[in-house]
């Protein structure tokens, strides 16, 4: 195999990377009905979100049938400077909830909502308490309906309702708090009552299994739940696996959280350290018509009467802020996908990240990236370029060999290695330069696919957002032309349908590049254009120290 031809399969091999999840995810076959989804039509429609009652286990057998949509009660719609949210009184659930800093990924003229209560496409945030006579997230509390609006000056804002049963009050409040993501949601328990009280608080997340409406069908990420505990560290759950009966995760632990993680965002149910011997139960199944829930049951809390005790649980629902993430919780950082390179991806982007801050542009900085990564790797690169411009040079000596042994492969094998030898040339001498630089790709691809920095980020010009594609197609067209140049520069390979396949590869590549993030494509154009000035100048600088005999 000679340098063109492994470049072609890198390139070739590297492309298949990027587009093999998406073709996975597209081909999928759709989840098969579940006994969940088959259940008697007799059954009242609230039981579809009941839970086992704790010692049951989380294998116990829950009766799911047809989806319904949520009972409605008192509304309290709340406004912070970062949240908009809609709390129900019907459980207490957050129906609705919008990142006001964030736009849409369809109509850029909206906010970006993340919770949402509407046909099809679900996602709730719910919690209760399992216990005799406790309120869940069915029950209907007193809620003083309205507008809660966090004001000037004000740090804090509290939402409170109350449900009393038996001389059992309990209160469930939201706090919710400026310039953060993070809302706290308390149940205190007054035990009025003669007898003692205990209830296991559980907090869920109820989601449609849908990727979020204007993903790119050719760039894949990940929509589902994920677990994490220190014993099992971080899980991610498919919506087709839990489908399936197949979820596979840590079900019992001291520690750890669940989320359900889509691209860019994140909900998650953020439990403090748990004391003495009680474990957390953690649970993902579906509830039918194409919903799924991600449950996380707690310790108890146990009441004698007249006392009064308050159980504290976060929620963080907002965007995928690596730094802010980490600190929140461990393993949270894990939300933000960058695969299997995470040790090289990582650093790229704090690198990036200190670009930006340094220039206030993501367009610049990930151009600024891209020259560092180059001069870190131009020694490597080129010996590659040397290689190859060498080859180049071969190139018709190559060609007049190819013509004189025709089909006999064995001879023109040994003619060529012959031509090597007495030009001190190795024909393998760029591949190993190449790939060693072929994990730092990916490992930016990632970056710059997962950073919600770059989510809507304006660079220059018409590209206002360089995690969409460019709606103009320029960068991709540019970008093809970057690789038909450097297809010219490059040795022609003897065989006339490998050079064929070589110049259309500018063509079928840039077609890709058509559906990619235009942050993307910016870092491939310009490294193009880096290796074309590099490969020019070596080429330039081996044709005039007159290496190879063009006449032999």
């Amino acid at each position: 195999m000679d340098t063109q031809r492994l470049i072609a399969f890198i390139v070739f091999s590297f492309s298949l990377l990027l587009l093999w999840e998406a073709w996975q995810d597209y081909n999928r076959p759709k989840p098969l009905p579940t006994a969940a989804q088959t259940a008697p039509a007799d059954q009242t429609a609230d039981s579809r979100h009941d839970l086992p009652r704790p010692g049951e286990g989380l294998k116990a057998a829950t009766a799911v049938p047809e989806s319904v949509k949520p009972s409605q009660g008192p509304r309290a719609v709340v406004r912070t400077d970062v949240i908009d949210a809609v709390i129900d009184a019907h459980g207490g659930d957050v129906r609705s909830l919008i990142l006001t800093a964030y736009r849409d990924n369809v109509d850029q003229d909206k906010p970006f909502q993340l919770f949402e209560e509407k046909s099809g496409r679900n996602y709730l945030a719910q919690s209760g308490l399992i216990g005799q006579g406790l309120p869940n997230h069915k029950t209907v509390y007193a809620l003083e309906a309205g507008e809660y609006v966090l004001k000037p000056g004000q740090d804090t804002l509290r939402v409170a309702m109350k449900s009393v049963s038996d001389g059992v009050e309990v209160t469930k409040t939201y706090v919710f708090r400026r310039g953060s993501y993070v809302v706290e949601v308390l149940h205190t328990v007054r035990n009025g009552g003669t007898a003692p009280v205990e209830g296991y608080p559980y907090y869920q997340f109820v989601r449609h299994g849908q990727a979020p409406e204007g993903e790119s069908a050719f760039v894949y990420t990940f929509t589902g739940p994920a677990v994490y505990t220190e014993a099992g560290k971080f899980q991610k759950v498919s919506f087709e696996d839990i489908a399936k009966g197949k979820q596979e995760h840590v079900r019992e632990a001291q520690d750890g959280w669940i989320a359900m993680v889509q691209h860019h965002f994140v909900a998650a149910w953020l439990a403090p350290d748990a004391a003495g011997d009680f474990k957390r139960e953690f649970r993902t199944d579906s509830l039918g018509d194409g919903e799924y829930r991600a449950s996380l049951i707690t310790p108890p809390v146990q009441v004698a009467p007249g006392e009064e005790k308050t159980v504290t649980m976060r929620l963080y629902a907002g965007p995928q802020e690596l730094e802010k993430l980490k600190a929140l919780a461990p393993g949270l950082q894990y939300v933000v996908d960058y695969g299997w390179l995470t040790v090289l991806a990582y650093p790229l982007f704090l690198l990036l990240n200190w670009l930006e801050n340094l220039v206030g542009n993501w367009g610049v900085a990930i151009i600024l990236l891209t020259v560092i990564i180059k001069l870190v790797f131009y020694p490597l690169s080129a010996a590659s370029y040397k290689s190859m411009a060498q080859m180049r040079k071969l190139a018709p000596r190559l060609q007049t060999l190819k013509e004189r042994y025709g089909d006999d492969r064995q001879k023109l094998h040994e003619a060529m290695m012959k031509i090597y030898q007495e030009e001190k040339i190795n024909p393998l001498g760029g591949c190993l330069p190449i790939l060693v630089q072929i994990p730092v790709f990916i490992a930016l691809y990632w970056v710059l696919l997962g950073a919600v920095e770059l989510r809507q980020a304006p660079f220059a010009l018409w590209i206002t957002d360089l995690s969409a594609p460019d709606p103009y197609y320029i960068l991709p067209l540019i970008m093809a032309a970057t690789m038909f140049i450097q297809m010219k520069l490059s040795p022609t390979p003897p065989d006339p349908i490998q050079a064929k396949v070589m110049m259309i590869m500018p063509i079928v590549f840039s077609v890709f590049f058509f559906f990619f993030p235009a942050g993307l494509v910016l870092y491939w154009l310009v490294n193009n254009v880096l290796s074309i000035l590099q490969q020019w100048r070596i080429n330039h600088v081996i044709e005039r120290a007159g290496h190879g005999k063009a006449g032999k």
